[in-house]
């Protein structure tokens, strides 16, 4: 895959190839998994929610749908931690100041429940507007008929790009996504601890390895780690296959067309359980946010984390004092060149109870005004929207910029590159099982293919 000079020609390389020419229909088939429960959001049970009154203005001002809306519209959000809650809210406000008889009301769930209970919560009686993620699991719940076209709201944003425009088209040509911010994975650390003890950034999986010894002998875990939620793992996987396999090995295997137990994976989880006790110990009780902690307060040196781990550092000093690096390289002739920059927006549902409202409101969210505000509320994430004034920006947000737009090849991340059932039903218990028991990956591995072959077919 050749390297994106530009940011339009990164999210392009995010776009598989019967969407680009839009000439035929692929969708996809096989049903969905249900999740134990149903998100919170629709109701009670852990969820939190907060209303806005609408102040001025008029509908058109969002830049979605010239139809006047009126009434409440209801917001699905995962964004349930502090910083990008109160993010989502300086964008909700802003929208309901211009659009005079529309109220948002927001029901935040915790990001794990509502990201494992995605699809019951679309099969039942969902938001008229849901928080979500570009990537295969968009066009998977478009193609089943799960989300609403927004195709209209895009013919009144300006700021968004063709290459944005594809990335947020379904299979069957429309448009279902409206991105608002992408971040960076990659390795963070802070740059006053290192500079204490003399560390240089690793180039080499080796240099990794010897890097984690000193930390030890310093009296830190080396990499900050928690995966109680299942989810924060995959990252791991995925930076340690691009590197050991190559992007498209990577993009391959998750859409179900490699096969999981040669050993192409056995390598990966070798390689991985070589590195396992640099990683902070009992991370499955361990939330990400908890690791990100320990990274805070110099417990540990490292976090492979997407930026979001800034999230738990104070604006100011405490950001200023976070930086990264890349996943060294492992093998030479593939490099260090792949990485993940997942892009992160919203939805419809398939049938809004206020369709004008979700529109307005979807509108309003793709525009810079509304990005602006996000970004400026959380500098863990960048803007998608051309519009956005970057002067604001972090120096965390500026180096972001710059390594998305020198990535050879940039995958989303793992559980928005595959099926949901298999990403969720599968490879969360899989890799879980793998921190617990890193010995059997023979065993390990043909588990995952089996489970793969009943769920993709083949």
């Amino acid at each position: 895959m050749p390297r994106p000079a530009t940011f339009e020609e990164y999210l392009a390389s995010l776009v598989p190839p019967s969407v680009r020419g839009l000439d035929r229909r692929t969708l996809l088939t096989g049903g969905i998994g249900l999740g134990a429960l149903t998100l919170a959001g629709c109701g009670d049970g852990g969820g939190s929610s907060s209303t806005t009154s609408a102040s001025s203005a008029s509908g058109s001002a969002s830049g979605g749908s010239s139809t006047a809306a009126t009434g409440t519209v209801t917001l699905g959000s995962n964004q349930s931690d502090a910083v990008p809650k109160a993010a989502i809210q300086s964008v909700m406000d802003a929208f309901q100041k211009a659009n005079s008889g529309l109220t948002v009301k927001i029901n935040t769930v915790d990001h794990n429940t509502f990201q494992e209970n995605i699809n019951n919560y679309l099969q039942g009686s969902p938001d008229d507007v849901f928080t979500w993620f570009a990537g295969y699991r968009m066009r998977f719940f478009a193609s089943q008929g799960l989300a609403g076209d927004i195709s209209d709201v895009w013919t009144g944003v300006q700021g968004l790009n063709d290459a944005l425009k594809k990335s947020s088209t379904g299979d069957d040509g429309k448009q279902y996504f409206m991105p608002s911010t992408y971040y960076p994975w990659a390795i963070f650390y802070r740059k006053s601890l290192w500079k204490d003890k003399g560390y240089e950034i690793p180039k080499t999986l080796d240099d990794l390895k010897a890097l984690g010894a000193k930390m030890k002998a310093d009296g830190l875990d080396p990499i900050a780690f928690g995966d109680k939620d299942g989810w924060p793992a995959m990252g791991t996987f995925d930076q340690i296959n691009l590197r050991v396999n190559g992007y498209d090995f990577h993009v391959n295997l998750m859409a179900g067309k490699e096969d999981w137990a040669g050993d192409k994976v056995k390598k990966v989880f070798e390689t991985w359980r070589d590195i396992l006790p640099l990683h902070q110990a009992d991370s499955l009780g361990r939330t990400w946010q908890e690791a990100a902690q320990s990274l805070q307060q110099k417990k540990s040196g490292m976090y492979l984390l997407g930026m979001f781990v800034a999230q738990q550092f104070e604006k100011g000093a405490e950001q200023d004092d976070l930086d990264f690096f890349t996943f060294p390289e492992i093998d030479s002739a593939i490099g260090a060149d792949a990485i993940e920059a997942p892009i992160d927006g919203y939805m419809m549902a398939a049938n809004p109870k206020n369709e004008a409202g979700a529109k307005a409101l979807l509108g309003f969210a793709g525009s810079a005004q509304a990005q602006g505000l996000a970004v400026a509320s959380d500098p863990s994430v960048i803007a998608t929207n051309s519009g956005v004034d970057t002067a604001g920006y972090t120096a965390l947000q500026k180096k972001a910029v710059e390594f998305v737009a020198s990535a050879k090849s940039i995958a989303q991340f793992m559980d928005r590159d595959t099926r949901p059932d298999f990403a969720s039903t599968v490879m969360i218990p899989a890799i879980q099982d793998f921190i617990k028991n890193p010995a059997d990956i023979d065993n390990l591995v043909k588990n995952i293919q089996a489970q793969k072959v009943s769920i993709f077919g083949s």
